[in-house]
């Protein structure tokens, strides 16, 4: 008896370690819902899947590619979602978007997953596709199809095509601009023209004249007057002579304006400005109207006395015109002698 006893229990260890280990898991399920049992044709609705299972199994799930059956066509499937629901258990969802063109009360199929080889199945859902209610007892209420609308105006569409026009005339342009320059042949850069360079004679009379226009010694202002003059005769004597007056006093630049120049007349003129300039600027006398009127008017009468003679080169139209003249001098004194 004893002996028998332990051949049973060898015998039902194993089935028993088999259930034991078999004991927590449970099978799979898959449910089934829909957004929109009614729809009307053309219009979409989604289907949601969701299976339940455990962690540690494989489960599959077969859905069809682009028909879920006839007259029900699947546009799009979504990526399955996996959450962990507690208890070593898992939920994995799916979206499936659907369709129909065909008026008609669909029962769609069950769906089912597959779990080692156990195959459970979903509930059925149904949806109903509709059609557009059509009044068949009004023909004037059929309208026919609708014209193709013109988009609106973007300005963006035509960006490439202006900016090209663009492009265009601007090379245009330019060619005829280059052409023309060419022609003329100018440079194709305008260079500015740089004015000749005054004389100092000139520069200096520029300068007296905006003095006199400025009324300083009017507006009591003797200092900045005669000193105003006498840096414009002493620029004009460096730029004339070459002797920096700038730098020498009254006495100084007297001496090396002597010796420079060949016009006595002209270093008297000179001392009356200077020497009435130093009595204002460092004795601070006030002259009268009639000494400040004489420094001026001195002033303009030493540029004169001391001017350059310029040379001016004659133009080529001269020139012709010159030996043109002479040309009708010669024929008419030659006739005249024929005569």
């Amino acid at each position: 008896m004893k002996l028998n006893r332990h051949i049973l229990c060898l015998v039902l260890l194993p089935v028993l370690m088999w259930q034991s280990t078999n004991v927590g898991a449970l099978e799979s399920q898959i449910g089934v819902r829909i957004d929109t049992a009614e729809i009307l044709i053309g219009e979409q609705t989604t289907l949601y899947l969701a299976i339940t299972t455990d962690k540690e199994k494989t489960v599959y799930w077969p859905l069809p590619a682009d028909t879920l059956m006839s007259g029900v066509e699947i546009l799009s499937l979504s990526i399955p979602d996996t959450t962990e629901i507690g208890n070593n258990r898992i939920e994995i969802k799916q979206k499936i978007l659907i369709t129909s063109f065909d008026s008609a009360l669909y029962l769609l199929p069950p769906f089912m997953v597959v779990d080692n080889g156990d195959t459970t199945y979903s509930e059925q859902v149904a949806l109903k596709v509709s059609t557009l209610p059509v009044n068949t007892d009004a023909p004037n209420e059929f309208f026919d199809i609708k014209d193709v609308w013109k988009p609106s105006l973007v300005w963006a569409d035509y960006y490439p095509f202006i900016l090209s026009v663009l492009l265009i005339i601007i090379l245009v342009i330019a060619i005829i601009y280059v052409v023309k320059r060419l022609r003329s042949k100018k440079s194709l850069i305008p260079l500015k023209k740089k004015e000749p360079p005054l004389f100092p004679h000139e520069e200096a009379i520029r300068r007296l004249d905006t003095i006199k226009q400025q009324k300083l010694w009017q507006q009591g202002k003797n200092k900045e007057y005669h000193t105003q003059i006498t840096d414009t005769l002493r620029h004009y004597i460096f730029r004339r002579y070459g002797i920096n007056s700038m730098e020498m006093t009254t006495n100084e630049t007297l001496d090396a304006f002597r010796y420079a120049s060949d016009t006595p007349s002209a270093n008297d003129t000179l001392r009356q400005i200077l020497s009435l300039a130093d009595f204002v600027k460092f004795a601070k006398l006030h002259p009268l109207p009639d000494e400040n009127d004489l420094s001026l008017k001195n002033a303009y009468l030493f540029i004169n006395q001391t001017r350059q003679i310029e040379f001016v080169k004659p133009s080529e139209e001269s020139q012709e015109q010159r030996v043109g003249g002479n040309e009708t001098n010669t024929s008419d004194s030659g006739g005249g002698e024929t005569a």
